[in-house]
Protein backbone atom coordinates (compact mmCIF):
# COMPACT_ATOMS: atom_id res chain seq x y z
CA UNK A 1 0.00 0.00 0.00
CA UNK A 2 1.26 3.48 -0.84
CA UNK A 3 2.58 5.35 2.21
CA UNK A 4 0.11 7.85 3.65
CA UNK A 5 -3.07 6.17 2.38
CA UNK A 6 -3.78 4.29 5.59
CA UNK A 7 -4.20 0.72 6.75
CA UNK A 8 -7.34 -1.35 6.35
CA UNK A 9 -6.79 -2.84 9.81
CA UNK A 10 -7.14 0.59 11.38
CA UNK A 11 -10.75 1.15 10.30
CA UNK A 12 -14.07 -0.51 10.94
CA UNK A 13 -15.07 -3.38 8.57
CA UNK A 14 -17.86 -1.34 6.98
CA UNK A 15 -15.40 1.49 6.28
CA UNK A 16 -12.79 -0.90 4.91
CA UNK A 17 -14.82 -1.76 1.83
CA UNK A 18 -15.44 1.89 1.00
CA UNK A 19 -11.79 2.77 1.49
CA UNK A 20 -10.71 -0.19 -0.58
CA UNK A 21 -13.04 0.76 -3.42
CA UNK A 22 -11.81 4.37 -3.36
CA UNK A 23 -8.19 3.23 -3.33
CA UNK A 24 -8.81 0.92 -6.27
CA UNK A 25 -10.49 3.70 -8.26
CA UNK A 26 -7.76 6.22 -7.45
CA UNK A 27 -5.01 3.74 -8.24
CA UNK A 28 -6.63 2.92 -11.56
CA UNK A 29 -6.75 6.60 -12.47
CA UNK A 30 -3.13 7.02 -11.43
CA UNK A 31 -1.92 4.15 -13.60
CA UNK A 32 -3.41 5.77 -16.68
CA UNK A 33 -1.53 9.06 -16.21
CA UNK A 34 1.77 10.14 -17.67
CA UNK A 35 4.43 11.67 -15.45
CA UNK A 36 3.67 15.14 -16.83
CA UNK A 37 -0.01 14.72 -16.06
CA UNK A 38 0.72 13.57 -12.52
CA UNK A 39 3.02 16.50 -11.84
CA UNK A 40 0.40 18.96 -13.11
CA UNK A 41 -2.16 17.51 -10.66
CA UNK A 42 -0.01 18.77 -7.77
CA UNK A 43 -0.60 22.43 -8.65
CA UNK A 44 -3.41 24.79 -7.64
CA UNK A 45 -3.30 28.05 -9.59
CA UNK A 46 -4.90 31.46 -9.89
CA UNK A 47 -6.67 32.44 -13.08
CA UNK A 48 -7.81 35.88 -14.16
CA UNK A 49 -11.33 36.75 -15.19
CA UNK A 50 -14.91 36.00 -14.12
CA UNK A 51 -15.82 33.32 -16.62
CA UNK A 52 -14.06 30.35 -18.12
CA UNK A 53 -14.00 31.95 -21.57
CA UNK A 54 -13.18 35.55 -20.61
CA UNK A 55 -9.96 36.76 -22.19
CA UNK A 56 -7.76 38.56 -19.68
CA UNK A 57 -4.30 40.01 -20.40
CA UNK A 58 -2.82 38.60 -17.18
CA UNK A 59 -3.56 35.04 -18.29
CA UNK A 60 -1.56 35.76 -21.42
CA UNK A 61 1.27 37.30 -19.40
CA UNK A 62 1.39 34.47 -16.84
CA UNK A 63 0.48 31.44 -18.92
CA UNK A 64 0.69 32.38 -22.60
CA UNK A 65 -3.05 31.86 -23.20
CA UNK A 66 -6.04 34.16 -23.00
CA UNK A 67 -8.78 32.55 -20.92
CA UNK A 68 -9.07 30.57 -17.67
CA UNK A 69 -10.36 27.56 -19.62
CA UNK A 70 -7.28 27.66 -21.84
CA UNK A 71 -5.04 27.69 -18.75
CA UNK A 72 -6.66 24.46 -17.58
CA UNK A 73 -6.55 22.85 -21.02
CA UNK A 74 -2.91 23.79 -21.57
CA UNK A 75 -1.48 22.73 -18.24
CA UNK A 76 -3.91 20.12 -16.86
CA UNK A 77 -3.46 21.39 -13.30
CA UNK A 78 -5.23 19.72 -10.41
CA UNK A 79 -6.87 22.79 -8.96
CA UNK A 80 -7.81 26.46 -9.16
CA UNK A 81 -8.25 29.03 -6.39
CA UNK A 82 -10.68 31.95 -6.52
CA UNK A 83 -10.00 35.47 -5.25
CA UNK A 84 -11.86 38.75 -5.09
CA UNK A 85 -8.88 41.07 -4.71
CA UNK A 86 -5.28 41.79 -5.69
CA UNK A 87 -6.20 42.05 -9.36
CA UNK A 88 -7.26 38.36 -9.48
CA UNK A 89 -10.92 39.27 -9.16
CA UNK A 90 -12.93 36.17 -10.00
CA UNK A 91 -16.04 37.07 -8.03
CA UNK A 92 -19.18 38.87 -9.14
CA UNK A 93 -22.22 37.02 -7.77
CA UNK A 94 -23.30 33.46 -6.88
CA UNK A 95 -24.80 32.65 -10.29
CA UNK A 96 -21.67 33.87 -12.04
CA UNK A 97 -19.50 31.78 -9.70
CA UNK A 98 -21.50 28.63 -10.43
CA UNK A 99 -21.24 29.20 -14.19
CA UNK A 100 -17.50 29.93 -13.85
CA UNK A 101 -16.94 26.71 -11.90
CA UNK A 102 -18.88 24.66 -14.42
CA UNK A 103 -16.90 26.19 -17.27
CA UNK A 104 -13.59 25.36 -15.61
CA UNK A 105 -14.71 21.80 -14.91
CA UNK A 106 -15.69 21.33 -18.54
CA UNK A 107 -12.22 22.52 -19.53
CA UNK A 108 -10.61 20.11 -17.07
CA UNK A 109 -12.61 17.19 -18.39
CA UNK A 110 -11.65 18.15 -21.97
CA UNK A 111 -8.00 17.75 -20.96
CA UNK A 112 -6.63 14.30 -21.70
CA UNK A 113 -6.60 13.31 -18.01
CA UNK A 114 -10.38 13.92 -17.85
CA UNK A 115 -9.95 14.80 -14.16
CA UNK A 116 -12.24 17.43 -12.62
CA UNK A 117 -10.67 20.20 -10.57
CA UNK A 118 -10.38 20.90 -6.91
CA UNK A 119 -11.72 24.48 -6.79
CA UNK A 120 -10.56 26.30 -3.69
CA UNK A 121 -11.22 29.53 -1.85
CA UNK A 122 -10.37 31.32 1.41
CA UNK A 123 -13.83 31.86 2.89
CA UNK A 124 -12.95 32.03 6.58
CA UNK A 125 -15.48 34.69 7.58
CA UNK A 126 -14.85 38.14 8.99
CA UNK A 127 -11.93 39.92 7.39
CA UNK A 128 -11.08 37.00 5.08
CA UNK A 129 -14.31 36.90 3.07
CA UNK A 130 -14.00 36.31 -0.66
CA UNK A 131 -17.72 35.84 -1.38
CA UNK A 132 -19.80 38.75 -0.12
CA UNK A 133 -23.50 39.57 -0.22
CA UNK A 134 -25.77 38.29 -1.76
CA UNK A 135 -23.97 35.19 -0.49
CA UNK A 136 -24.15 34.76 3.25
CA UNK A 137 -21.36 36.57 5.11
CA UNK A 138 -20.00 34.86 8.19
CA UNK A 139 -18.56 36.15 11.48
CA UNK A 140 -14.83 36.15 12.15
CA UNK A 141 -13.44 33.08 13.89
CA UNK A 142 -12.56 35.10 16.99
CA UNK A 143 -16.17 36.24 17.20
CA UNK A 144 -17.26 32.60 17.01
CA UNK A 145 -14.81 31.89 19.81
CA UNK A 146 -16.29 34.75 21.85
CA UNK A 147 -19.75 33.19 21.53
CA UNK A 148 -18.36 29.92 22.96
CA UNK A 149 -20.85 27.67 21.12
CA UNK A 150 -19.53 24.65 19.25
CA UNK A 151 -23.00 24.17 17.80
CA UNK A 152 -22.87 27.68 16.33
CA UNK A 153 -19.40 26.97 14.91
CA UNK A 154 -20.69 23.80 13.30
CA UNK A 155 -23.72 25.62 11.88
CA UNK A 156 -21.54 28.39 10.44
CA UNK A 157 -19.38 25.86 8.61
CA UNK A 158 -22.33 23.77 7.45
CA UNK A 159 -24.02 26.76 5.82
CA UNK A 160 -20.74 28.08 4.45
CA UNK A 161 -19.83 24.71 2.97
CA UNK A 162 -23.27 24.17 1.45
CA UNK A 163 -23.18 27.57 -0.25
CA UNK A 164 -19.64 27.08 -1.53
CA UNK A 165 -20.45 23.70 -3.03
CA UNK A 166 -23.56 25.11 -4.71
CA UNK A 167 -21.23 27.53 -6.50
CA UNK A 168 -18.91 24.71 -7.55
CA UNK A 169 -16.26 25.33 -4.88
CA UNK A 170 -15.21 22.10 -3.21
CA UNK A 171 -12.28 23.05 -0.95
CA UNK A 172 -12.28 25.82 1.64
CA UNK A 173 -9.00 26.87 3.19
CA UNK A 174 -10.56 27.05 6.65
CA UNK A 175 -10.74 26.73 9.61
CA UNK A 176 -7.78 28.64 10.98
CA UNK A 177 -6.23 26.36 13.60
CA UNK A 178 -3.63 28.89 14.73
CA UNK A 179 -3.73 29.82 18.42
CA UNK A 180 -3.32 33.61 18.46
CA UNK A 181 -1.11 33.68 21.54
CA UNK A 182 0.73 36.84 20.49
CA UNK A 183 -1.32 40.07 20.67
CA UNK A 184 1.19 41.67 18.30
CA UNK A 185 0.50 39.14 15.54
CA UNK A 186 -0.06 41.23 12.38
CA UNK A 187 -1.60 38.57 10.15
CA UNK A 188 -3.73 36.14 12.19
CA UNK A 189 -5.55 38.13 14.90
CA UNK A 190 -9.32 37.76 14.64
CA UNK A 191 -8.87 34.96 12.09
CA UNK A 192 -8.04 32.74 15.08
CA UNK A 193 -10.69 31.39 17.43
CA UNK A 194 -8.72 32.03 20.58
CA UNK A 195 -5.43 32.40 22.41
CA UNK A 196 -6.28 29.24 24.35
CA UNK A 197 -5.56 25.93 22.62
CA UNK A 198 -8.49 24.20 24.31
CA UNK A 199 -11.10 26.62 22.96
CA UNK A 200 -9.43 26.80 19.55
CA UNK A 201 -9.42 22.99 19.33
CA UNK A 202 -13.13 22.74 20.14
CA UNK A 203 -14.08 25.28 17.50
CA UNK A 204 -11.76 23.80 14.87
CA UNK A 205 -13.32 20.36 15.30
CA UNK A 206 -16.86 21.80 15.17
CA UNK A 207 -16.15 23.61 11.90
CA UNK A 208 -14.51 20.57 10.34
CA UNK A 209 -17.65 18.60 11.14
CA UNK A 210 -19.77 21.32 9.56
CA UNK A 211 -17.74 21.52 6.38
CA UNK A 212 -17.14 17.82 5.83
CA UNK A 213 -20.17 16.16 7.41
CA UNK A 214 -22.90 18.70 6.74
CA UNK A 215 -24.58 16.65 4.02
CA UNK A 216 -23.86 14.24 1.18
CA UNK A 217 -20.29 14.19 -0.13
CA UNK A 218 -21.31 16.21 -3.17
CA UNK A 219 -22.86 18.86 -0.88
CA UNK A 220 -19.83 19.25 1.40
CA UNK A 221 -16.38 20.77 1.00
CA UNK A 222 -12.92 19.74 2.05
CA UNK A 223 -11.79 21.70 5.07
CA UNK A 224 -8.17 22.72 5.51
CA UNK A 225 -6.67 23.43 8.92
CA UNK A 226 -4.09 26.18 8.68
CA UNK A 227 -1.26 27.11 9.14
CA UNK A 228 0.84 24.15 10.40
CA UNK A 229 2.81 24.07 12.66
CA UNK A 230 1.11 27.22 13.98
CA UNK A 231 1.25 30.88 12.94
CA UNK A 232 -0.22 32.35 16.13
CA UNK A 233 2.99 33.58 17.75
CA UNK A 234 4.36 35.45 14.72
CA UNK A 235 5.25 39.13 15.01
CA UNK A 236 5.82 39.63 11.29
CA UNK A 237 3.60 38.97 8.28
CA UNK A 238 4.58 35.93 6.21
CA UNK A 239 3.01 37.56 3.14
CA UNK A 240 6.06 39.83 3.06
CA UNK A 241 8.68 38.31 5.41
CA UNK A 242 9.72 35.01 6.96
CA UNK A 243 8.66 35.07 10.64
CA UNK A 244 10.75 33.21 13.20
CA UNK A 245 8.93 31.52 16.07
CA UNK A 246 11.18 31.22 19.11
CA UNK A 247 9.08 28.78 21.11
CA UNK A 248 10.72 25.72 22.61
CA UNK A 249 9.46 22.38 21.38
CA UNK A 250 7.67 21.86 24.71
CA UNK A 251 5.94 25.24 24.36
CA UNK A 252 4.91 24.39 20.81
CA UNK A 253 3.44 21.09 21.93
CA UNK A 254 1.46 22.81 24.66
CA UNK A 255 0.25 25.86 22.73
CA UNK A 256 0.23 25.33 18.95
CA UNK A 257 -0.10 21.60 18.41
CA UNK A 258 -3.49 20.81 20.08
CA UNK A 259 -5.84 22.27 17.41
CA UNK A 260 -3.96 20.47 14.63
CA UNK A 261 -3.97 17.19 16.53
CA UNK A 262 -7.72 17.67 17.10
CA UNK A 263 -8.20 18.41 13.39
CA UNK A 264 -6.41 15.20 12.43
CA UNK A 265 -8.51 13.19 14.89
CA UNK A 266 -11.61 14.79 13.34
CA UNK A 267 -10.64 13.56 9.87
CA UNK A 268 -9.54 16.83 8.28
CA UNK A 269 -9.13 16.47 4.50
CA UNK A 270 -6.17 18.82 4.16
CA UNK A 271 -3.71 20.81 6.24
CA UNK A 272 -2.05 24.01 5.01
CA UNK A 273 1.56 24.79 5.82
CA UNK A 274 2.94 28.00 7.28
CA UNK A 275 5.79 30.04 5.83
CA UNK A 276 7.47 30.37 9.23
CA UNK A 277 10.75 29.28 10.79
CA UNK A 278 10.58 27.23 13.98
CA UNK A 279 14.20 26.47 14.96
CA UNK A 280 13.17 24.24 17.86
CA UNK A 281 11.41 21.94 15.38
CA UNK A 282 13.91 22.23 12.53
CA UNK A 283 17.36 23.67 13.34
CA UNK A 284 18.00 24.25 9.62
CA UNK A 285 15.56 27.17 9.94
CA UNK A 286 13.93 26.35 6.62
CA UNK A 287 10.36 27.59 6.32
CA UNK A 288 7.96 24.95 7.62
CA UNK A 289 6.60 24.63 4.07
CA UNK A 290 10.00 23.31 3.01
CA UNK A 291 10.87 21.38 6.18
CA UNK A 292 10.99 17.58 6.11
CA UNK A 293 11.39 17.32 9.91
CA UNK A 294 8.19 19.34 10.36
CA UNK A 295 5.98 18.01 7.55
CA UNK A 296 7.18 14.41 7.32
CA UNK A 297 8.72 13.88 10.74
CA UNK A 298 6.03 15.55 12.84
CA UNK A 299 2.90 15.75 10.70
CA UNK A 300 3.12 12.46 8.81
CA UNK A 301 5.11 10.16 11.09
CA UNK A 302 4.43 11.33 14.63
CA UNK A 303 0.87 12.61 14.21
CA UNK A 304 -0.06 9.95 11.65
CA UNK A 305 -1.69 12.39 9.25
CA UNK A 306 -2.75 10.65 6.01
CA UNK A 307 -4.56 13.47 4.22
CA UNK A 308 -3.42 16.14 1.78
CA UNK A 309 -0.76 18.67 2.77
CA UNK A 310 -1.10 21.94 0.86
CA UNK A 311 1.33 24.85 0.92
CA UNK A 312 0.31 28.38 1.65
CA UNK A 313 0.71 30.53 -1.47
CA UNK A 314 4.20 30.02 -2.86
CA UNK A 315 4.41 33.63 -4.05
CA UNK A 316 4.39 34.95 -0.49
CA UNK A 317 7.51 36.60 0.88
CA UNK A 318 7.91 33.97 3.57
CA UNK A 319 8.31 31.25 0.93
CA UNK A 320 10.68 33.05 -1.40
CA UNK A 321 13.90 32.49 0.49
CA UNK A 322 15.32 30.07 -2.10
CA UNK A 323 15.49 30.26 -5.91
CA UNK A 324 12.07 29.98 -7.53
CA UNK A 325 12.87 26.69 -9.24
CA UNK A 326 13.96 25.16 -5.93
CA UNK A 327 10.86 25.91 -3.89
CA UNK A 328 8.36 23.41 -5.42
CA UNK A 329 10.96 20.65 -5.39
CA UNK A 330 11.93 21.35 -1.78
CA UNK A 331 8.27 21.41 -0.79
CA UNK A 332 7.73 17.96 -2.30
CA UNK A 333 10.89 16.69 -0.62
CA UNK A 334 9.50 17.97 2.66
CA UNK A 335 6.23 16.05 2.22
CA UNK A 336 3.83 18.48 0.54
CA UNK A 337 1.12 17.25 -1.85
CA UNK A 338 -0.54 20.39 -3.28
CA UNK A 339 1.55 23.34 -4.45
CA UNK A 340 -0.52 26.50 -4.16
CA UNK A 341 -0.13 29.48 -6.49
CA UNK A 342 3.46 29.16 -7.73
CA UNK A 343 4.60 32.56 -9.02
CA UNK A 344 5.86 30.96 -12.25
CA UNK A 345 3.86 27.85 -13.14
CA UNK A 346 5.84 26.77 -16.25
CA UNK A 347 9.10 27.11 -14.30
CA UNK A 348 7.68 25.12 -11.38
CA UNK A 349 6.41 22.31 -13.63
CA UNK A 350 9.72 22.08 -15.40
CA UNK A 351 11.62 22.10 -12.10
CA UNK A 352 9.65 19.18 -10.68
CA UNK A 353 10.05 17.20 -13.91
CA UNK A 354 13.79 17.88 -13.92
CA UNK A 355 14.04 16.72 -10.30
CA UNK A 356 12.41 13.41 -11.26
CA UNK A 357 14.62 13.02 -14.32
CA UNK A 358 17.74 13.60 -12.22
CA UNK A 359 16.66 11.18 -9.50
CA UNK A 360 16.33 13.88 -6.87
CA UNK A 361 12.59 13.04 -6.67
CA UNK A 362 11.25 9.61 -7.55
CA UNK A 363 8.11 9.00 -9.57
CA UNK A 364 6.89 6.96 -6.60
CA UNK A 365 7.09 10.11 -4.48
CA UNK A 366 4.97 11.97 -7.06
CA UNK A 367 2.52 9.06 -7.10
CA UNK A 368 2.05 9.26 -3.33
CA UNK A 369 0.88 12.86 -3.52
CA UNK A 370 -1.27 12.40 -6.61
CA UNK A 371 -2.96 9.40 -4.98
CA UNK A 372 -3.85 11.49 -1.93
CA UNK A 373 -5.28 14.21 -4.19
CA UNK A 374 -7.30 11.66 -6.18
CA UNK A 375 -8.63 10.12 -2.97
CA UNK A 376 -9.72 13.56 -1.79
CA UNK A 377 -11.50 14.14 -5.11
CA UNK A 378 -13.27 10.82 -4.71
CA UNK A 379 -14.16 11.42 -1.07
CA UNK A 380 -15.82 14.75 -1.85
CA UNK A 381 -17.60 13.49 -4.95
CA UNK A 382 -15.57 15.75 -7.23
CA UNK A 383 -14.78 12.98 -9.71
CA UNK A 384 -18.40 11.86 -9.92
CA UNK A 385 -20.28 15.18 -9.43
CA UNK A 386 -18.09 18.07 -10.59
CA UNK A 387 -20.92 20.21 -11.98
CA UNK A 388 -23.56 22.27 -10.15
CA UNK A 389 -27.10 23.25 -11.07
CA UNK A 390 -26.90 26.95 -11.83
CA UNK A 391 -30.69 27.26 -11.69
CA UNK A 392 -30.78 26.24 -8.01
CA UNK A 393 -28.33 28.83 -6.72
CA UNK A 394 -31.01 31.07 -5.22
CA UNK A 395 -32.45 28.16 -3.25
CA UNK A 396 -29.12 27.52 -1.51
CA UNK A 397 -26.96 30.66 -1.44
CA UNK A 398 -27.91 33.63 0.73
CA UNK A 399 -31.38 32.31 1.54
CA UNK A 400 -33.49 34.20 4.09
CA UNK A 401 -33.19 31.22 6.43
CA UNK A 402 -29.40 31.14 6.24
CA UNK A 403 -29.09 34.90 6.61
CA UNK A 404 -31.32 34.85 9.69
CA UNK A 405 -29.45 31.94 11.25
CA UNK A 406 -26.04 33.52 10.76
CA UNK A 407 -27.28 36.90 12.00
CA UNK A 408 -28.55 35.23 15.18
CA UNK A 409 -25.17 33.56 15.67
CA UNK A 410 -23.34 36.84 15.01
CA UNK A 411 -25.60 38.58 17.54
CA UNK A 412 -23.93 36.49 20.23
CA UNK A 413 -20.41 37.70 19.45
CA UNK A 414 -20.10 41.38 20.62
CA UNK A 415 -18.24 41.60 23.91
CA UNK A 416 -18.60 44.56 26.28
CA UNK A 417 -15.25 45.04 27.98
CA UNK A 418 -15.90 48.21 29.94
CA UNK A 419 -18.94 50.34 30.75
CA UNK A 420 -17.65 52.64 33.50
CA UNK A 421 -19.73 55.62 32.37
CA UNK A 422 -22.91 53.57 32.22
CA UNK A 423 -23.54 54.59 28.61
CA UNK A 424 -24.72 51.14 27.64
CA UNK A 425 -27.32 50.15 26.83
CA UNK A 426 -28.43 53.36 25.16
CA UNK A 427 -32.00 54.04 26.16
CA UNK A 428 -34.53 56.62 25.09
CA UNK A 429 -33.52 59.26 22.59
CA UNK A 430 -29.77 59.90 22.79
CA UNK A 431 -30.02 62.94 20.50
CA UNK A 432 -27.58 63.36 17.64
CA UNK A 433 -25.25 60.39 17.27
CA UNK A 434 -21.93 60.73 15.44
CA UNK A 435 -20.51 57.48 14.06
CA UNK A 436 -16.91 58.01 13.10
CA UNK A 437 -13.55 56.27 12.91
CA UNK A 438 -12.01 53.73 10.62
CA UNK A 439 -13.78 53.35 7.30
CA UNK A 440 -13.57 54.53 3.73
CA UNK A 441 -16.68 55.49 1.83
CA UNK A 442 -15.03 54.49 -1.45
CA UNK A 443 -14.12 50.86 -0.45
CA UNK A 444 -10.90 49.59 1.06
CA UNK A 445 -10.23 47.10 3.83
CA UNK A 446 -12.89 48.38 6.21
CA UNK A 447 -15.40 49.29 3.52
CA UNK A 448 -18.27 51.44 4.75
CA UNK A 449 -18.35 50.65 8.46
CA UNK A 450 -19.48 54.06 9.78
CA UNK A 451 -22.16 54.31 7.11
CA UNK A 452 -23.42 50.79 7.83
CA UNK A 453 -23.58 51.40 11.57
CA UNK A 454 -25.21 54.82 11.19
CA UNK A 455 -27.73 53.28 8.82
CA UNK A 456 -28.51 50.51 11.29
CA UNK A 457 -29.08 53.09 14.03
CA UNK A 458 -31.15 55.23 11.68
CA UNK A 459 -33.44 52.31 10.85
CA UNK A 460 -34.38 52.29 14.52
CA UNK A 461 -35.32 55.96 14.56
CA UNK A 462 -32.10 57.47 15.89
CA UNK A 463 -30.55 60.56 14.32
CA UNK A 464 -27.15 59.22 13.27
CA UNK A 465 -24.47 60.80 11.06
CA UNK A 466 -21.54 58.89 9.55
CA UNK A 467 -18.11 60.52 9.33
CA UNK A 468 -15.53 57.98 8.13
CA UNK A 469 -11.95 59.01 8.87
CA UNK A 470 -10.01 56.24 7.11
CA UNK A 471 -7.29 54.08 8.59
CA UNK A 472 -4.79 56.89 9.22
CA UNK A 473 -6.57 60.24 9.71
CA UNK A 474 -4.44 63.37 9.36
CA UNK A 475 -4.76 66.30 11.74
CA UNK A 476 -7.31 68.07 9.58
CA UNK A 477 -9.50 64.96 9.57
CA UNK A 478 -9.15 64.61 13.34
CA UNK A 479 -10.07 68.28 13.79
CA UNK A 480 -13.13 67.76 11.60
CA UNK A 481 -14.27 64.81 13.71
CA UNK A 482 -13.78 66.82 16.91
CA UNK A 483 -15.85 69.65 15.46
CA UNK A 484 -18.59 67.22 14.49
CA UNK A 485 -18.52 65.75 17.99
CA UNK A 486 -19.11 69.23 19.37
CA UNK A 487 -22.57 69.31 17.78
CA UNK A 488 -23.39 65.71 18.73
CA UNK A 489 -24.80 64.19 21.89
CA UNK A 490 -23.11 60.80 21.60
CA UNK A 491 -20.06 59.61 19.67
CA UNK A 492 -19.37 56.04 18.53
CA UNK A 493 -15.78 55.52 17.33
CA UNK A 494 -14.78 52.47 15.30
CA UNK A 495 -11.12 51.46 15.57
CA UNK A 496 -9.03 48.91 13.69
CA UNK A 497 -5.42 48.07 14.63
CA UNK A 498 -4.51 50.84 17.06
CA UNK A 499 -1.15 49.15 17.60
CA UNK A 500 0.16 50.27 14.23
CA UNK A 501 -1.95 53.37 13.66
CA UNK A 502 -0.99 56.26 15.89
CA UNK A 503 -3.35 58.59 14.02
CA UNK A 504 -6.31 56.46 15.03
CA UNK A 505 -5.16 56.58 18.65
CA UNK A 506 -4.90 60.35 18.36
CA UNK A 507 -8.43 60.54 16.94
CA UNK A 508 -9.96 58.52 19.76
CA UNK A 509 -8.02 60.47 22.41
CA UNK A 510 -9.10 63.79 20.91
CA UNK A 511 -12.76 62.72 20.89
CA UNK A 512 -12.54 61.57 24.51
CA UNK A 513 -11.03 64.97 25.41
CA UNK A 514 -14.16 66.75 24.15
CA UNK A 515 -16.06 65.52 27.20
CA UNK A 516 -18.81 64.09 25.01
CA UNK A 517 -20.04 60.55 25.78
CA UNK A 518 -17.87 58.22 23.67
CA UNK A 519 -18.37 54.54 22.92
CA UNK A 520 -15.15 53.00 21.58
CA UNK A 521 -15.57 49.91 19.43
CA UNK A 522 -12.70 47.62 18.42
CA UNK A 523 -14.14 46.71 15.04
CA UNK A 524 -11.82 43.77 14.34
CA UNK A 525 -9.16 42.83 16.88
CA UNK A 526 -10.02 43.28 20.59
CA UNK A 527 -6.42 44.23 21.40
CA UNK A 528 -7.28 47.84 20.42
CA UNK A 529 -8.83 48.25 23.87
CA UNK A 530 -5.36 48.06 25.42
CA UNK A 531 -4.05 51.15 23.62
CA UNK A 532 -6.44 53.95 24.63
CA UNK A 533 -8.03 54.36 28.06
CA UNK A 534 -11.69 54.81 27.11
CA UNK A 535 -14.37 54.33 29.79
CA UNK A 536 -16.58 52.41 27.34
CA UNK A 537 -15.10 49.67 25.18
CA UNK A 538 -16.80 47.04 23.04
CA UNK A 539 -15.03 44.29 21.07
CA UNK A 540 -16.97 43.47 17.90
CA UNK A 541 -14.55 41.20 15.94
CA UNK A 542 -15.99 42.34 12.60
CA UNK A 543 -16.75 45.42 10.54
CA UNK A 544 -19.11 43.97 7.96
CA UNK A 545 -22.81 44.78 7.86
CA UNK A 546 -23.90 41.70 9.83
CA UNK A 547 -21.42 42.35 12.61
CA UNK A 548 -22.47 46.00 12.83
CA UNK A 549 -26.14 44.98 12.99
CA UNK A 550 -25.24 42.81 15.98
CA UNK A 551 -23.37 45.74 17.52
CA UNK A 552 -26.43 47.94 17.10
CA UNK A 553 -28.59 45.45 18.98
CA UNK A 554 -26.16 45.44 21.90
CA UNK A 555 -25.70 49.21 21.95
CA UNK A 556 -29.45 49.80 22.07
CA UNK A 557 -30.24 47.01 24.50
CA UNK A 558 -32.22 44.95 21.99
CA UNK A 559 -30.02 42.06 22.98
CA UNK A 560 -27.97 41.59 26.13
CA UNK A 561 -24.30 41.04 25.30
CA UNK A 562 -23.17 37.47 25.86
CA UNK A 563 -19.75 37.43 24.20
CA UNK A 564 -16.72 36.56 26.35
CA UNK A 565 -13.17 37.48 25.41
CA UNK A 566 -11.47 34.46 23.81
CA UNK A 567 -8.07 36.14 24.37
CA UNK A 568 -6.29 38.25 26.95
CA UNK A 569 -6.11 41.95 26.08
CA UNK A 570 -2.90 43.48 27.48
CA UNK A 571 -1.89 47.08 27.98
CA UNK A 572 -0.16 48.24 24.81
CA UNK A 573 0.53 44.70 23.64
CA UNK A 574 2.62 43.83 26.73
CA UNK A 575 1.71 40.21 27.57
CA UNK A 576 2.86 40.71 31.16
CA UNK A 577 0.22 43.39 31.85
CA UNK A 578 -3.28 42.09 31.20
CA UNK A 579 -5.98 44.76 31.20
CA UNK A 580 -8.98 42.69 30.11
CA UNK A 581 -8.44 39.00 30.85
CA UNK A 582 -9.76 36.00 28.97
CA UNK A 583 -13.49 35.48 29.70
CA UNK A 584 -14.15 39.18 30.29
CA UNK A 585 -17.63 40.13 29.13
CA UNK A 586 -20.16 42.42 30.77
CA UNK A 587 -23.87 41.90 30.38
CA UNK A 588 -27.14 43.40 31.55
Amino acid sequence: MVSGVGSASAVAPEATTAQGDALAQATGRLRGMSLEQKIAQLFVVSVWGKSADEAHPTNQAEYGVDTPAQVIEKFGVGGVIYFNNSGTDNVDNPRQMAAFSNGLQRAAIRHNTHLPLIISIDQEGGNVTRLESPATEFPASMGVGAARSTQDARTVATINGRELRAMGINQNFAPVADVNSNPLNPVIGARSFSSRPELASQMVVAEIEGYQEGGRARDTVSASAKHFPGHGDAETDSHTQLPEIDRTEAEWRQMDLPPFRAAIDAGIDSIMTAHIQVPSLDPSERPATLSKPILTGLLREELGYRGVIVTDALGMGGANVFPAEEIPVMALEAGVDQLLMPPDLPLALDAVRAAVDSGRLTERRIDESVLRILLLKLKRGILTSPFVDEKKIDTVVGTPESLATIQEITDGTPTVLRNDAGLLPITGNPGNVLVTGVGDSTSGLTHRSPEWLAGSLGERGLTATALPTGTSPNQATIDGAVAAAGTSDLVVVLTNNLKDRAQQRALLSALLATGKPVVAVASQIPYDAGYVDAPTWVANYGWRAGALESLTKVLLGERSPTGKLPVDVPVGGDPDTILYPYDTGLTW
